[in-house]
C-alpha cells in the first residue's frame, strides 16, 4: 500500500482548507483557499475539510486509503508539510510512503517484520516517521524494531527518532520505542547470564575435572568441574544439585551458575586444546582434598552438598514435565520431590 506525503509552500496559519481528489489515472488539480492551484500525481484516495495544525508547518487530514494490497491498508491521518510561511513558488511533490510491516503484539504494541524493511536508508527514515505518526494514532504502546546486521546504516536513523538500544546479537540489533506519555514499561534486556558446570561421577567413584589453561595465577594447577570448555563427554542428565546467584559479574550483568549432576555414558574425553590444560577422570576423595576447594567457602559447601548427593542424604532439583494453560506448551519444571524422585537419591 502507497501514500503520498505531499509537501508544498503556502501560507504559515493555523489550518488550511482544501478540497483534494486523486484519482485512478491522469492528473487532477485543485485550490487551497490561499489561492495557490496545485497539480497531484495519481492516487486513490480523497481528503476534504480543514487541516489541523499537528507541528510547526504540518498539518493532519482525515483520509482513506484504497490499495489492492488489502494487508497494508491504512486508514488514518495524512500530513501535509508546508515549507514556508508564504505562498512565492508555492509548489507540490509527492514521495512514495508506506507504514513498514509489522505484527500486533499482545500488549498493545507493535514488531516490526525485518524481513520486510527498506533498503535505501532515505525511504527508511520517511517510512519510519510516517510509521510512527500512524502507530501513535492507533494509540499503540511500544514498539520493537529488530535491525540484521545487513541493515546497520539504519540504525543511526532510527536512534535519531527516538529509538533506544535494547539489545544486540551477533547478527541482529534490537531497538525500542515507547510511544504513551509517562515511564516506559516494555521489559529490559536480560539481566543475567547462565553458566553451568558438570558434577560427572562414575562407577569407579571418579570424577571428571580439568584445569584451563586461562586463569587467575590463584588457581593455577587446580583441577576442577568441566564448566563448558570440553567438546564432548557423552552423559546422561541426572538433576541440579545446586545454583550460585551473583551480581555484577561481566559487563555489570549478574551470574547463574548451575551445578548438575551427569552420569557418564562413556569414559572417553575429548578436549578443546585452545582452553583447556588438561582433563582425566579423578578419584573423588583425592579432587575434594585439594587445598583450593578445602579452602573456599564456596567450592567446599558445593563439595558438601555432592557427598550428602552421594550418600543419598540429600536431593537435588529433579525436571517435571508439565503443561501451563498459558501458552499450551510443555515445560520443565525444576523441584525436589523425594516420594517420585530416583531411588538412589534418599536412603530408605
Amino acid at each position: 500500500m502507497l501514500l503520498s506525503l505531499m509537501e508544498l509552500k503556502l501560507l504559515g496559519s493555523k489550518s488550511v482548507s482544501a478540497s483534494l481528489l486523486f484519482q485512478n489515472g491522469g492528473t487532477t488539480s485543485s485550490s487551497f483557499r490561499h489561492g495557490v492551484s496545485i497539480r497531484f500525481s495519481p492516487q486513490l484516495c480523497s481528503c476534504r475539510g480543514v487541516f489541523p495544525r499537528v507541528s510547526e508547518n504540518e498539518y493532519l487530514c482525515k483520509i482513506g486509503i484504497g490499495s489492492s494490497d488489502q494487508e497494508n491498508l491504512v486508514k488514518g491521518d495524512y500530513v501535509y508539510r508546508i515549507n514556508e510561511v508564504n505562498g512565492a513558488g508555492s509548489s507540490i511533490f509527492s514521495r512514495n510512503l508506506r507504514v513498514l510491516g509489522f505484527f500486533d503484539d499482545e500488549y498493545d504494541g507493535v514488531v516490526v517484520d525485518p524481513k520486510r524493511l527498506p533498503s535505501d536508508p532515505d525511504a527508511f527514515a520517511s517510512i519510519l516517521r510516517f510509521s510512527l505518526t500512524h502507530w501513535r494514532r492507533m494509540n499503540k504502546k511500544g514498539i520493537w524494531l529488530k535491525l540484521p546486521l545487513e541493515n546497520a546504516e539504519l540504525v543511526p536513523i532510527a536512534v535519531k527518532e527516538g529509538f533506544k538500544y535494547h539489545h544486540a546479537e551477533p547478527e541482529y540489533l534490537m531497538l525500542t520505542y515507547w510511544i504513551p506519555d509517562g515511564p516506559c514499561v516494555l521489559p529490559g534486556n536480560a539481566t543475567h547470564q547462565v553458566g553451568v558446570g558438570g558434577f560427572v561421577i562414575n562407577d569407579n567413584n571418579e570424577v571428571l575435572v580439568v584445569q584451563e589453561k586461562y586463569c587467575s595465577p590463584a588457581f593455577a594447577g587446580l583441577w576442577k568441574f568441566p564448566t563448558g570448555f570440553i567438546d564432548e563427554v557423552d552423559t546422561e542428565f541426572v538433576e541440579v544439585i545446586a545454583f550460585r546467584h551473583a551480581h555484577n559479574v561481566a559487563f555489570q550483568k549478574s551470574d547463574l551458575f548451575f551445578i548438575c549432576m551427569l552420569k557418564p555414558l562413556s569414559t572417553e574425553i575429548k578436549v578443546d586444546d585452545l582452553e583447556i590444560k588438561g582433563a582425566k577422570w579423578m578419584p573423588f576423595m583425592e579432587f575434594v582434598k585439594q587445598p583450593l576447594i578445602q579452602g573456599d567457602c564456596m567450592f567446599k559447601k558445593v563439595i558438601d552438598i555432592c557427598i550428602a548427593r552421594l550418600r543419598k542424604r540429600y536431593c537435588g532439583l529433579y525436571p517435571h514435565q508439565l503443561v501451563s494453560a498459558f501458552d499450551g506448551q510443555t515445560s520443565s519444571l525444576y523441584y525436589n520431590d523425594s516420594d517420585t524422585q530416583d531411588t538412589n537419591c534418599i536412603g530408605n
